[in-house]
């Protein structure tokens, strides 16, 4: 998605030298809808320049600083000399972010989504969310737990999150599910001791996958886990909830995995 409005002086851009002129370079702003900006050739690189062509060459991505904007002349002031390393690698790797956001956003959404509901989704993550980008990122770590306080109805949060954990590469994953466990037995507290410890897989959960169990309110209880990947995640999930359930049952009481918690404990 590129911005209709104009950027900021001071704002860093991204843009594809267009034409080299012996005065200076023409840049076509990737971000921004019909915008073409002009880097004097001083401000190309530092020191005399001889020739433009020795610093930048035509269909060249560059980062570029934005010096003036002058609506009324529909100009665009830039400086690329006054762009560090640092800066350029970092613009380039949100602007590449950016363009994988707005993919997923299709992917999500549809290819033929129309712009207004583009926006508007886009815009309800954006109040949450840093970037597209981030609010994907967070979808795919913890699925629909990290749209809670997102402004999209049930089915975007779903597709959203589907998207996210099918296409964005993250470090690890959080699910989290929830599971009731009850005994009358004189003992019961003993019985959903032990539900819990066989739950949390007495030591024996693969190496990478972390799992924390904790209280919600009797009879409900918090598994959560974290893994390399959302497979892996489930799974573990899964086999937590069906030991501690298979121990509560074999001890006379009773155990039931639910994915959401339940309304009367909100």
């Amino acid at each position: 998605m590129k911005y209709s409005g104009w950027p900021e002086p001071g704002e860093l851009v991204v843009g594809d030298v267009d034409e080299i002129a012996d005065f200076g370079v023409f840049v076509d702003l990737d971000e921004y809808e019909d915008k073409r900006g002009l880097c004097h050739i001083s401000e190309v690189a530092s020191g005399w320049i001889k020739n433009v062509r020795d610093h930048v060459r035509e269909g060249q991505t560059v980062v570029a600083k934005v010096l003036e904007v002058d609506e009324s002349s529909n100009q665009i002031d830039l400086s690329i000399k006054d762009v560090n390393e640092h800066q350029r690698k970092e613009t380039i790797q949100d602007w590449k972010n950016a363009q994988k956001a707005d993919n997923w956003m299709e992917i999500a959404l549809g290819e033929d989504v129309d712009d207004d509901r583009y926006t508007a989704v886009a815009n309800a993550l954006l109040v949450e969310y840093e970037s597209l980008y981030d609010a994907f990122e967070a979808a795919a770590i913890s699925g629909d737990e990290a749209l809670e306080a997102v402004d999209v109805d049930d089915d975007t949060v779903d597709a959203i999150v589907t998207a996210a954990r099918n296409n964005v590469s993250v470090p690890y994953v959080d699910v989290t599910g929830y599971v009731d466990l009850e005994s009358a037995a004189p003992d019961g507290v003993d019985d959903v001791r032990d539900a819990l410890a066989a739950a949390e897989g007495n030591g024996e959960i693969p190496d990478g996958v972390e799992l924390d169990i904790g209280y919600v309110g009797s009879p409900e209880y918090r598994i959560k886990v974290r893994a390399p990947n959302y497979k892996t995640a489930e799974s573990q999930l899964e086999a937590a909830a069906e030991r501690a359930r298979e121990s509560i049952e074999a001890a006379g009481g009773a155990g039931e995995f639910h994915r959401e918690r339940r309304e009367d404990d909100e």
